[in-house]
């Protein structure tokens, strides 16, 4: 009965009204810190969300009721904000034309086009230059004004005062918070990119990149709200708004520099099904995708459960001695021991070819990287299997082991009938979750292969899993499509959660038999 009243009144203690108090005193103060650039940005829908969480938690833990209810909220708002929210944000975007040349709005893109057709004119602003990208990858013009020596932040959406820049004897800025500015050699590589940025300051004026420096002039191009359209005075071409594709096209269908953030419905979805260039390649990478993690757990579960059963026998010595040996490649950093694999397998010096005396290009040979990146994985993944195994086994039943012994079966034939189907069902939904993160194994390939090797002329390497494939449409390639990213990511949550639920249901099965 004082269980259940202490249960009832929750913490009474002035201990715990303190730290109550604290708490909900931060969390208060972490929702107006979040509030202010919500209101400033006019979000009034993640201004409204914020408030929702807030009286949440506030309710919850203001009152002495509910108890489980204050455990669950918090892992129930983390769920939704880093695994729920990241999903619904993927899948809508791929129903987006999101990507390099469609950033923006269409404001947005009216404006960037009017300022790519700048020219100086006397009494605009000059300015040094630099070039850089954001936290976020976004490629911005870090400029500093020559008359007054302010430094400015210029993307698509315009000009920002950038604070806390750090400038050399020329004017240059060198270093700038949040930034991360190029040196020479990767501004002269990327002078594609750079030519495509244009940076509004008006209506009719923007920011125009000449060499290592910028300069701020009037627009040869205005818009027409009645025609739709964009039309350049000096040139005579007029580009006309084409809503569905969310570009600027001229009657010939070239497009204009910059377009904008459409809904395409399917079309990125259906590009993988009926689109022969990308079908071919994306059911390439799917069927290796399979064998890889399907071969990861193959071979961890063997190699792991062997040498569990070699080390639980009762009459082995030095056991603690083996263990610790045992999953030492489990508590290395994968990524650091990725990149030492990376180099083992080096054709003209790695350690595999010099201490077998083979010559294999490891690297420029498809299933040769294959099996590079298997052995790999599964050096790196077996002490996982070799504990979980270990565990399984010091927790059979020895009353059934005990009777298959009784009844003669000994040897392979108790392992096959009794061991192992009870191993199974402990083990299923873990080999099933192993299946799930090696099919996204993304650190893997990306650090020991690379993708490689890739065919001439193809942006699909040999090695890549879907979620490199869809990692390099996003950022690797030379131009980012990241509507076409997230569709290929919600093929990969669908292929998984089916695959799981399929192992799931086979796992219930054999619970029922056994």
């Amino acid at each position: 009965m004082l269980d259940q009243r202490a249960q009832t009144a929750g913490s009474t203690t002035a201990a715990g009204q303190i730290t109550k108090i604290a708490v909900l005193a931060a969390v208060a103060a972490l929702a107006v810190w979040a509030a202010l650039p919500l209101i400033g940005a006019r979000a009034w829908w993640g201004l409204a969300v914020e408030a929702a969480v807030v009286a949440i938690v506030f309710y919850t833990y203001l009152q002495r009721r509910s108890i489980p209810l204050k455990y669950l909220v918090p892992g129930t708002l983390l769920l939704i904000a880093f695994q729920i929210a990241p999903v619904v944000m993927t899948a809508g975007t791929s129903f987006s034309n999101y990507g390099d040349g469609h950033r923006t709005d269409k404001d947005g893109a009216i404006e960037a086009i009017i300022a790519a057709g700048v020219q100086q004119t006397s009494g605009g602003a000059n300015y040094r230059l630099a070039v850089g990208e954001s936290a976020s990858g976004e490629l911005t013009l870090l400029l500093t004004d020559t008359a007054d020596g302010s430094t400015w932040a210029g993307t698509e959406e315009g000009l920002t005062e950038l604070d806390g820049a750090t400038v050399d004897a020329s004017g240059a800025i060198t270093a700038a918070p949040g930034y991360t500015v190029w040196d020479l050699a990767e501004l002269n590589e990327r002078q594609a990119e750079l030519a495509e940025l244009a940076v509004p300051t008006g209506p009719e004026t923007g920011i125009k990149v000449q060499g290592l420096s910028a300069f701020e002039g009037t627009s040869t191009r205005s818009y027409d709200e009645g025609c739709d359209c964009i039309t350049d005075s000096e040139t005579g071409t007029v580009w006309y708004a084409d809503n569905e594709e969310g570009s600027f096209l001229t009657e010939d269908g070239q497009a204009a520099l910059v377009g904008w953030r459409v809904n395409i419905g399917f079309d990125n979805y259906l590009s993988v099904i009926t689109d022969p260039d990308i079908r071919g390649p994306f059911l390439g990478v799917f069927a290796w995708n399979v064998m890889f993690a399907a071969g990861s757990v193959l071979f961890t579960f063997v190699i792991g459960l062997g040498t569990a059963m070699a080390l639980n026998k009762p009459s082995m010595r030095g056991t603690k001695v083996y263990r610790t040996l045992m999953i030492l490649p489990y508590a290395m950093p994968s990524f650091a021991m990725l990149l030492v694999w990376a180099q083992m397998f080096n054709r003209d010096y790695g350690l595999v070819n010099e201490l077998f005396g083979l010559s294999v290009n490891w690297y420029g040979e498809t299933w040769a990287a294959r099996a590079m990146v298997l052995i790999a994985n599964t050096w790196l993944g077996w002490p996982y299997m070799f504990l979980i195994s270990l565990g399984a086994l010091q927790a059979l039943p020895t009353d059934s082991l005990e009777a298959a012994k009784i009844d003669g079966a000994t040897g392979v034939t108790a392992f096959r009938k009794i061991t192992l189907p009870l191993l199974l069902i402990a083990l299923t939904p873990l080999l099933i979750s192993s299946f799930a993160f090696n099919f996204n194994n993304f650190n893997a390939i990306q650090l020991l292969s690379g993708g490689n090797p890739f065919p001439a002329g193809e942006s699909v390497g040999g090695t890549d899993l879907l979620i490199t494939y869809a990692f390099r449409q996003a950022f690797g390639a030379t131009t980012a499509d990241y509507g076409f990213a997230s569709a290929v990511s919600v093929f990969i949550f669908l292929i998984v959660a089916t695959i799981s639920a399929v192992m799931f249901r086979t796992t219930r099965s054999q619970e029922d038999v056994y």
